[in-house]
C-alpha cells in the first residue's frame, strides 16, 4: 500500500540553539536533522562517541550547511549530566529548544544506573530532570521550548511509588510505563511552574506513536541479544503502511510541539491516525494518568530531591548565565 506523504513545515530558526537527546539514531536523529535544516544550531549530547560521529556525518550529508556539534553525556549518570550542564553554561549560549527524546525500553532483567536507580526510571526520567535543572538558566535566557517525549505506554500502568527502583520485583514493561508517566507529569509541571514564576519556558509533551526505532532492537548493553518479535512485526507493518508510523513521521509530534506557535505550553501531541499509532501529528487529549496536578507536584518535588536539583524554582535558579558559568 502506497503511503501518503506526511510532513510539517518548520519555521526558520536561524540563531537559535537546540539541544536534542537521543539523537545518535532513529527519531532523535531525524528531529535533529530537521532542526538543522531549519537553521538552528543543534547540539547532540551522546553517550556513544562512535554513534555520535555517525549521526553527525549523516546530518551534515543531509544538510550541507548544518551547524551541528557533539557533546558527551550519559543520561544514566547524574555526574555526566552535570558535566554537560557545566560545559554548556560555560559556553553561555541560550538554549531555545530542548527536546528530551532519549530513552531505554524494557531491559529483560533489572539493571541500574550509575547512581543506583532502576535503569528506565533513572534514564528516561531522572536523567532528563537533571538536564532541565542543569540547563535552567540557559532555558530561561532562551525563553526555551521544552518537549518531553513520552510514550503510548504512559496511558497504562502507574508510577510505582512503593518501589520506584523495582528492587522487590521487576516488570520491564510496567517499569517503562512508570518512568514515562513520571516524565510526563514532570514536563507538565515544568510548564505550570514556569508560568507561575515568569521563567518564559514553554513545556509541552509529545509521543511518537509506534515506529520501527531502536528501542526494541538488539541492544547488548541492556541485555537484549536480538530484536524483539514486536520490533520485527512493527518493521513489517511500517514498511507496508499498516497502522504504525515511520521513524520520520514519529518525530513530527515533537517537532510540532517544539515549533508551533499555538503550542503554548501544557499541550500534548502525537500521531492522529487510528489509535494514535501513526499518521499526521496533531494535538491530542491528555492521558488521564498525566492530568493529575497533585501527582505532578509530587513527582516534581520527589524528582528534584532524587537528582539533587532542589534549587530549581528558587530565585537563584533564574540567575544570569554569567553567574551560572
Amino acid at each position: 500500500m502506497a503511503r501518503t506523504p506526511i510532513d510539517i513545515t518548520l519555521p526558520r530558526m536561524t540563531g537559535s540553539r537546540a539541544v536534542v537527546t537521543g539523537a545518535s539514531d532513529g527519531i532523535g536523529r531525524h528531529i535533529a536533522t530537521r532542526l538543522a535544516a531549519a537553521g538552528a544550531e543543534v547540539v547532540l549530547p551522546v553517550r556513544n562517541p562512535d554513534k555520535g560521529r555517525t549521526a553527525l556525518a549523516a546530518i551534515e550529508a543531509a544538510v550541507p550547511d548544518a551547524q551541528v556539534s557533539l557533546r558527551t553525556m550519559d543520561l544514566s549518570s547524574l555526574e555526566s549530566v552535570a558535566a554537560l550542564g557545566a560545559t554548556l553554561r560555560a559556553e553561555g549560549v541560550p538554549v531555545g529548544i530542548l527536546i528530551l527524546n532519549a530513552g531505554v525500553m524494557t531491559p529483560p532483567e533489572r539493571q541500574t544506573t550509575v547512581d543506583g536507580h532502576e535503569l528506565q526510571f533513572g534514564t528516561n526520567h531522572l536523567g532528563h530532570v537533571a538536564l532541565v535543572g542543569q540547563l535552567h538558566p540557559l532555558l530561561v535566557a532562551g525563553r526555551a521550548r521544552v518537549v518531553s517525549q513520552v510514550s503510548v505506554a504512559a496511558n497504562q500502568g502507574a508510577v510505582h511509588y512503593e518501589d520506584l527502583d523495582w528492587e522487590r520485583s521487576y516488570d520491564g514493561m510496567k517499569a517503562y510505563s512508570s518512568s514515562k508517566i513520571a516524565f510526563g507529569l514532570f514536563g507538565l509541571e515544568l510548564d505550570r511552574r514556569s508560568k507561575a514564576a515568569g521563567w518564559g519556558i514553554t513545556s509541552n509533551l509529545s509521543h511518537p506513536g509506534i515506529a520501527p526505532t531502536a528501542l526494541l532492537a538488539a541492544r547488548p548493553e541492556v541485555g537484549r541479544s536480538r530484536d524483539t518479535l514486536g520490533r520485527r512485526l512493527i518493521r513489517v507493518m511500517s514498511a507496508r503502511g499498516i497502522l504504525v508510523g515511520t521513524v520520520e513521521t514519529a518525530g513530527l509530534p515533537a517537532l510540532l510541539a517544539a515549533t508551533d506557535p499555538a503550542a503554548d505550553g501544557g499541550r500534548f501531541f502525537g500521531p492522529s491516525g487510528p489509535r494514535n499509532l501513526g499518521g499526521a501529528p496533531a494535538e491530542q487529549p491528555l492521558y488521564g494518568r498525566l492530568a493529575d496536578r497533585e501527582q505532578a507536584a509530587r513527582i516534581w518535588d520527589l524528582s528534584l530531591r532524587l537528582t539533587g536539583m532542589t534549587g530549581l524554582g528558587t530565585p537563584a535558579a533564574g540567575r544570569d548565565i554569567e553567574a551560572a558559568s
